[in-house]
């Protein structure tokens, strides 16, 4: 995992225990639970795409198998 889908990973962590705060101190707000959701959302498409661009291998570089 890169350095920026690390930080926000940890970013949607500190949403969700500030949504959960807000919700437990002033009540429930649709959007405010709506948002945390998109940021997840957001944090798992950038983790995909990390995953799927490590697993992608280059082809070897430089002069081909002797004989060829």
């Amino acid at each position: 995992m890169s350095g920026p889908t690390k930080t926000m990973a940890v970013l949607t962590c500190a949403a969700l225990v500030l949504t959960t705060a807000y919700t437990v101190a002033l009540g429930s707000s649709g959007w405010l639970w709506f948002g945390w959701l998109v940021l997840t959302v957001v944090t798992i498409g950038m983790a995909a795409s990390d995953g799927a661009g490590a697993s992608r291998r280059r082809p070897p570089t430089g002069p081909g198998p002797a004989g060829s």
